[in-house]
Formats: structure tokens, C-alpha cells, sequence
């Protein structure tokens, strides 16, 4: 019963901490040490049915608690100062880059099998990393799907009042996107909810308990999870160089959709305040994760 309460506080705090763009699920979680049993439940949940489907449920349930109790407070924040929160975004997002490309640079352990010498194995230098230029066309092509998200049509993010066909259709895609972000460490499934505009309306949503606007989202973070965990984790084995450098240049692009413009009247000292107070909170998060053997990115290439 312990180890099942201490998974469901480690759920609350992810869930929590997931209502801030910025701060990513996969990355809080690499914190918390439960991010590669949460891939390995997803991934193996046909093969462990019965303990992937609890630890799931544990930490699900935990995750839905703390988004639940804090998504109020959240629009609150955001609806009544909305520049320093913007602001407070920024400086979280911008923290979260520099881990992502140290996951770029770091040296990796070579392909070549290991030397055995008089029955001693001697293990070969690891290997610098080596960048490619598809790489570079990877972070350019996510700046432009950054910077492109500002020109969505207007009208296309479904307000929670709206029943339609359309709107289930475009909630339910917005929750496979979510939920590939939420697989991701290093990028937010509130920060995809704010690129798209679609932020505060699904904080109201939560805190309303809007069925009708959350079902198609939470089918559609159901059906992206268990769809694509198996591929990015995957894809995150064998080209994390790529992987890493398409969400650094999408989280780049993508400032220019929340910048609130410059700030005004008190606002000039208030939002420099807490775009260093967000930058500072996510910088010392991440200076905590645990070291960098972790979870994605084995063979860089």
C-alpha cells in the first residue's frame, strides 16, 4: 500500500506541475524516477497487463487530483494578470531548452563491440557526438510549425459551449498531440494547449468539470499514448539528436505565438519579476533531474 500512495503523490505532482507550460510531464516524471516504469507500462501493458494497468491507474488518478484542485487557481492567475503570466511562461520555456540540447552534444558510448583482452573486457572511449545537418533542418522545420501555429485560422479552437462534429474532431487530434507531448521530456502538454489558444478555455473546462469539451481530449490523450509510445520511444533510441533538435526549434517558434507584447504601466516591473521567477523555478527543477543515463537518449546520432 505504501509503494501505491507514494505513486499517487508522485502522479499529483506531475499532474500539478503539468498545468504550467513550460514545465513537461516526461521530465518532471525523469525527476520523480518513474518515468521509464510509466513508458514500460504503456509500451508492455499487453504483455503486464495487471501492473501496468495499476501503475497507470495509481498515477493517473493522482495526476487527475492535482490537476483537478490547481486548474482553478491556474485561470485565476492567468485571467487576471495575464502578461506577467505570460511572461512567467517564457522564462519557464526558455529554461527547459538547455537540458534538450545537452541531450544533443552529450558524448555516447560506441557502437563497436567492446575489446575482451585475457578474458577482461575493456570498454571503448565514449564518442562524440556527432551533428548532422539533417538535424539542423529539423530544428528549422520545428521553428516554422512554431511560428506557423500563430496563423491558425480563427474560429478553429471550439469554445466549451460547442457541441458540434468539428469540435470533437479537433479536440480529439489536440489530445493525440498533447499526448505525444506528455511522452516527450522537455515539452509540456499545457505548453501545446497554449500554442494552440486553447489554454484557458480548458483550464475553465476543468475547473467547470466540462464533459462535453474534456471526453474528446481525454479519448483522444488515451488513444495518442497507447498509439505512439511504442514509436517515439523508438524513434528516441535511435535518432534523439533529431527528436530533441525538431522540439528545441518548435519551442522557439513557438514564443513568438505567446508573446504577450511589451509590458505597460506597472506591468515593466512586475513581468520581468516573473520571467526570471519562471526561468529560475525551471532551471533549479532540472539541476535536480537525475543524471543524464537516464531514459531516451542512448545512441545519439
Amino acid at each position: 500500500m505504501g509503494k501505491e500512495i507514494v505513486r499517487f503523490i508522485k502522479g499529483f505532482v506531475i499532474g500539478a506541475s503539468m498545468l504550467i507550460p513550460g514545465v513537461s510531464g516526461g521530465t518532471m516524471a525523469i525527476i520523480l524516477g518513474i518515468y521509464d516504469e510509466l513508458i514500460g507500462a504503456v509500451s508492455n501493458i499487453r504483455k503486464t497487463f495487471r501492473q501496468s494497468a495499476l501503475l497507470l491507474l495509481i498515477c493517473g488518478a493522482g495526476g487527475g487530483a492535482g490537476i483537478l484542485l490547481l486548474a482553478g487557481s491556474m485561470l485565476k492567475i492567468v485571467t487576471q494578470a495575464p502578461v506577467p503570466s505570460m511572461y512567467f511562461f517564457m522564462g519557464a520555456i526558455i529554461a527547459s531548452i538547455p537540458p534538450l540540447f545537452k541531450r544533443v552534444t552529450q558524448p555516447v558510448a560506441s557502437e563497436r563491440p567492446d575489446i575482451i583482452l585475457d578474458g577482461i573486457v575493456i570498454e571503448r572511449n565514449a564518442q562524440k557526438a556527432r551533428f548532422r545537418p539533417v538535424n539542423i533542418l529539423a530544428a528549422l522545420a520545428g521553428a516554422a510549425i512554431g511560428v506557423g501555429l500563430k496563423f491558425l485560422p480563427t474560429g478553429l479552437i471550439p469554445t466549451p459551449d460547442d457541441l458540434s462534429f468539428k469540435a470533437f474532431i479537433v479536440l480529439f487530434f489536440a489530445g493525440i498531440v498533447i499526448a505525444v507531448a506528455l511522452i516527450l521530456p522537455g515539452i509540456s502538454g499545457s505548453y501545446v494547449l497554449l500554442v494552440f489558444g486553447m489554454y484557458d478555455v480548458t483550464l475553465l473546462a476543468i475547473k467547470e468539470i466540462n464533459i462535453a469539451y474534456l471526453a474528446p481530449l481525454a479519448i483522444g490523450a488515451v488513444v495518442g499514448t497507447f498509439g505512439t509510445a511504442k514509436g517515439i520511444d523508438s524513434l528516441m533510441r535511435k535518432r534523439p539528436q533529431f527528436i530533441f533538435m525538431l522540439i528545441i526549434g518548435f519551442m522557439f517558434g513557438s514564443l513568438y505565438q505567446i508573446f504577450p507584447g511589451l509590458p505597460s504601466g506597472i506591468e515593466i516591473a512586475i513581468a520581468p519579476a516573473t520571467f526570471i521567477a519562471g526561468f529560475l523555478i525551471i532551471f533549479f527543477a532540472v539541476s535536480y533531474r537525475k543524471d543524464d543515463k537516464d531514459t531516451r537518449g542512448t545512441n545519439v546520432r
